[in-house]
């Protein structure tokens, strides 16, 4: 006992502790299970008359916790790639779900997308376990993904989030169909320069239904809708709607403004709190960020930003690395006949 405490670096009191916490909780299941003995036989006697009659019962499956995840998780169990691979499949319409991280899975298969495509995240973006990421997305370095926002990539294909970005609490992307039955829709998508594309163009499968660029927030509550681009170093507001419509770089987007109607944002505005822009000349008259109550808002927002995604990284490989530890010590005393508390 005392080799093997000291091999893994822990205190025999705190191994102690640790073991009386999990015979503890055996305990308790077991008590929670003797209580509800009476449904569990009511359930399987309404298994087995449901099979003498033909009627499906969905079996019962275990409930898989929430787990926070970074991309090098994910990557680690797809074969050490440095970014997931956007996996495609022309004849199943089943989406792809991962046990350990069902807020992260594939699309299905539609007749205005027929390509099912399973997230294409860094290793060192974050995702919050109550965040959810579906289909085609693309989340860059150091994203931020925090709890309750949403990339769902199954309608508007594909949304791209660059690099030191953030999805703060409640954000959602989502987009208008791109295609239908294997055409293109006009305007449905922009190129990477943020150009708008017809369906006609030779871009228009290197489009996007959502861009994001570079150093940019989005802040809580706030939706980007498809079509729609977003410059760099651009700040959205608290509860602020973009959809059909170009923001440009180095903005700043005061809360719940909303933002639509094919309008373009020009480089280096500033949007006030409460804006309803749904016109190109109301566009163009806006006042500049520089000197503006927001001025400098995305700056402070980014570096807070990149500071959680990389603390709830090296937190969650420090967990992990408890986990493999405890599992290591238990292993050791089964293989080496000692007893577990």
């Amino acid at each position: 006992m005392r080799r093997l405490v000291h091999n893994r670096n822990i205190s025999g009191t705190a191994f102690i502790s640790r073991m009386t916490r999990r015979k503890n909780t055996a305990r308790q299941i077991a008590m929670i299970m003797a209580k509800h003995n009476g449904r569990l036989i009511a359930l399987v006697a309404t298994m087995i008359m449901s099979a003498a009659i033909g009627i499906g019962v969905m079996p019962l499956q275990p409930v898989t916790p929430a787990i926070a995840i970074n991309g090098e998780e994910l990557i680690s169990s797809r074969g050490g790639n440095s970014s997931l691979i956007i996996m495609t499949n022309e004849s199943d319409n089943h989406s792809s779900y991962s046990k350990e991280w069902p807020n992260i899975h594939s699309n299905i298969k539609t007749d205005f997308n027929t390509n099912i495509s399973f997230p294409e995240i860094q290793e060192t973006a974050f995702i919050h376990p109550f965040a959810v990421v579906i289909g085609n997305c693309y989340l860059g370095k150091l994203v931020m993904v925090a709890p309750t926002a949403v990339c769902r990539g199954d309608e508007g294909t594909p949304i791209h989030v660059s690099d030191y970005s953030n999805m703060q609490d409640g954000v959602i992307l989502h987009g208008l169909e791109t295609t239908e039955k294997g055409k293109n829709i006009d305007g449905r998508r922009y190129s990477e320069a943020g150009d708008r594309l017809m369906a006609n163009s030779s871009q228009f499968s290197e489009g996007y239904s959502i861009f994001v660029g570079t150093n940019t927030s989005l802040a809580h509550d706030s939706m980007v809708h498809g079509p729609a681009w977003v410059g760099n170093n651009t700040f959205v507001g608290m509860k602020s709607i973009i959809f059909d419509a170009k923001v440009g770089n180095n903005i700043a987007i005061g809360i719940s403004s909303t933002i639509s109607n094919g309008v373009s944002i020009p480089n280096n505005k500033f949007v006030p709190p409460g804006s309803v822009i749904l016109d190109q000349e109301e566009a163009d008259a806006l006042p500049l960020r520089i000197g503006s109550p927001y001025e400098n808002t995305n700056t402070a927002v980014l570096d807070v930003n990149e500071q959680l995604a990389e603390g709830y990284n090296k937190q969650l490989n420090s967990d992990k690395l408890v986990e493999q530890r405890e599992r290591q010590m238990e292993k050791g005393m089964l293989e080496t006949g000692m007893s577990v508390p």
